[in-house]
């Protein structure tokens, strides 16, 4: 192996590209001057905006293949990348959030109506609280409420509890799940023609002003697209992170991407946790071994892969899914293969959170640069 020195790393690293924006980790200037070289062993530090940013571990994975590929594979650089941050972005304290006694916050969001979003945001729900966990749900698809009618609780009273001296909405429960809608509020026959502004004040109320209690997963079944209600929501609560829904078909992936953009973007900087693919591909009930591609095969795995980003979950098409919405019944309360394809989804969900919790640094060890 030729002896290594500072500007032959600096070479090698020119090929590790930052997703999104196709410029390499050099020009950004994300690798720092305090290369160390010690024989065959080389380590150095690479510096991120924020502690939140989605690809840390992908390019520190990446850093490390370019110098055992462009330079040798005798370079002993694993483990060895320590990553820094310039900002600080530290969780608000507990006593400051909206939602105090909340763990996780996932938002389930889709750059388009109709791929089953509301579906999945139910049945991931369902699927968390039965796997142990202690489970809200709050439906923020103002314009288009169906978690009411999805557990069967359209024509559930909502009633008000005293909590230290303030009056609090109480949240419906259902299979072991909390559910807030504006469904609850509104008349399910008429349109609700509220502008942006009145859509997020009734959404704040809905999460600050409501008796969640302790929880380990608060699920936001966000509305479709991109609008001012996801920058509320995203201003309001620390999201954990997002989960993406779409189907296979390109019109779907190509909004899909932009509500990847969307969170991603500076401004708005909240991690996804994964894509999930809906209507991955029609099974009769008769045939449970047969697939039918309807919408195009692996569409939504593809568009991960480009992203980097994971997939979470497949989920079939069968007719039980529709009429278990129907009945305010979800598929996921039923062991079949569809429900334990929903019990995978939730079991992904934890890990990928658990992932990104273990991935931010405490906040006094970060490490801040002008």
């Amino acid at each position: 192996m030729e002896t290594l020195y500072p500007q032959l790393i600096i070479d090698a690293l020119t090929n590790v590209r930052y997703p999104g924006n196709g410029k390499n980790i050099v020009e950004l200037g994300m690798v720092e001057d305090d290369i160390r070289i010690d024989g065959n062993k080389v380590s150095f530090s690479l510096i991120f905006d924020k502690p939140t940013d989605p690809f840390v571990k992908s390019l520190v994975k990446a850093a490390e293949t370019a110098l055992t590929t462009f330079i040798s594979p005798e370079v002993d650089v694993k483990d060895r990348i320590n990553v820094k941050f310039k900002k600080e972005n530290p969780a608000p304290k507990a006593e400051e959030r909206p939602l105090p006694k909340v763990k996780n916050i996932i938002g389930v969001s889709s750059g388009k109506g109709g791929v089953g979003k509301s579906t999945v945001a139910s049945n991931l729900a369902v699927a968390l609280a039965r796997l142990g966990y202690k489970v809200g749900l709050l439906d923020a698809d103002i314009f288009g409420p169906s978690v009411p009618k999805m557990f069967g609780v359209e024509d559930e009273p909502i009633y008000m509890e005293n909590v230290d001296g303030q009056d609090m909405i109480v949240p419906v429960e259902k299979y072991g799940v909390k559910l807030l809608s504006i469904g609850f509020l509104v008349d399910r026959n008429s349109p609700v023609l509220w502008r942006g502004a009145m859509a997020s004040r009734a959404l704040n109320q809905l999460i600050t002003q409501a008796s969640w209690g302790e929880l380990d997963y608060f699920l936001i079944d966000m509305p479709p697209g991109t609008s001012d209600i996801h920058l509320t929501l995203v201003q309001t609560l620390g999201i954990t992170g997002v989960v993406i829904v779409s189907t296979p078909q390109e019109v779907a992936l190509a909004d899909a991407r932009k509500g990847i953009a969307m969170f991603t973007d500076d401004k708005v900087n909240v991690p996804v946790l994964g894509i999930v693919e809906n209507m991955a591909w029609f099974t009769p009930a008769a045939h449970p071994d047969e697939r039918y591609y309807i919408f195009g095969r692996d569409g939504a795995v593809k568009l991960a892969e480009e992203l980097d980003v994971k997939v979470l979950a497949q989920i079939p098409i069968v007719g039980t899914i529709c009429e278990g919405g129907d009945s305010g019944s979800p598929i996921a309360l039923k062991d079949s293969i569809t429900g334990e394809a929903f019990i995978e989804l939730g079991r992904a969900v934890v890990n990928a959170v658990d992932e990104r919790n273990s991935s931010l640094p405490p906040t006094s060890a970060v490490e801040t640069h002008s």
